[in-house]
């Protein structure tokens, strides 16, 4: 089997997109070590408060701690566990009401002014609600985390199905194409961008809605520690919870970005 040949000025062109992708990894790297490093000497030698800002020399020691004596894993294993169920949950379950009112005119109609009051709606205000429903556990930390992501993945997705170009469905329609093949190759192909932008957007939603409900209720779990680290002024304890959410955030987002490759491959583009 032949090699495909290209010619010089793609690979100049490939050549150059590869040099700009290292060179922006290498540059966001570089920020980092400064930030870290400038923090570090900064607390050092007091021009910041270590008690207050602490310091990644103390953050480290500090997660180092918590790992040794298992506090650590067991902790992000907590909310890491209400994060993805939540984020799993809310993502399911909104996809299924957008192309339900996709389907549906009537139906996208009449929702439309609640999802617009429930969306606007602050979460946090039926905590007292959540917990006599759902008990002082994990359940209403789960819940809280959907009711923040589900209709904010709704209205996008939504909004996306609906964008799609309607001369092209109109087109299908003519063909003799019933509404499940117009949503598998037109809508979806379409939205998929748009898809897994929302993706992205709730992973950070559901770590919002995790560590709020755990703000709320909680024995266990990163938002406990954020917590109880600031009530006895264990500000290197706050910090390290901190960095941990990030870290773990930044996984999950990850594994979203290798979702969108995947898609990408799936669907051509």
């Amino acid at each position: 089997m032949k090699r495909k040949k290209f010619s010089a000025a793609h690979y100049d062109y490939l050549r150059k997109y590869s040099l700009r992708k290292i060179s922006i990894l290498l540059t966001q790297i570089l920020v980092l070590a400064i930030f870290i490093t400038l923090w570090e000497l900064l607390s050092r030698y007091e021009i910041i408060s270590s008690f207050f800002f602490s310091s990644p020399s103390k953050i480290i020691k500090t997660a180092s701690e918590m790992f040794k004596s298992g506090e650590l894993v067991y902790h992000s294993s907590i909310t890491l566990k209400e994060t993805f169920i939540g984020f799993a949950i809310a993502t399911g379950i909104g996809f299924a009401v957008a192309f339900v009112l996709w389907c549906s005119t009537f139906l996208r109609s009449v929702s439309e002014p609640y999802l617009v009051v429930l969306n606007s709606l602050p979460k946090i205000a039926l905590g007292p609600i959540i917990i006599i429903w759902f008990g002082a556990g994990q359940k209403a930390i789960i819940v809280m985390c959907i009711l923040i992501v589900i209709i904010v993945t709704i209205l996008n997705i939504l909004n996306s199905f609906t964008s799609c170009d309607k001369q092209l469905i109109a087109l299908a329609k003519s063909l003799g194409a019933n509404k499940l093949q117009i949503f598998a190759k037109l809508i979806l192909p379409n939205s998929l961008k748009d898809i897994v932008s929302t993706l992205k957007i709730n992973v950070g939603l559901s770590w919002i809605g995790a560590i709020m409900g755990e703000y709320l209720v909680s024995r266990a779990g990163l938002g406990y520690l954020l917590i109880y680290g600031g009530q006895v002024f264990n500000l290197n304890l706050v910090m390290t919870s901190t960095v941990i959410l990030c870290v773990l955030a930044s996984i999950m987002y990850l594994l979203v970005a290798m979702f969108e490759k995947l898609m990408n491959k799936f669907y051509g583009k």
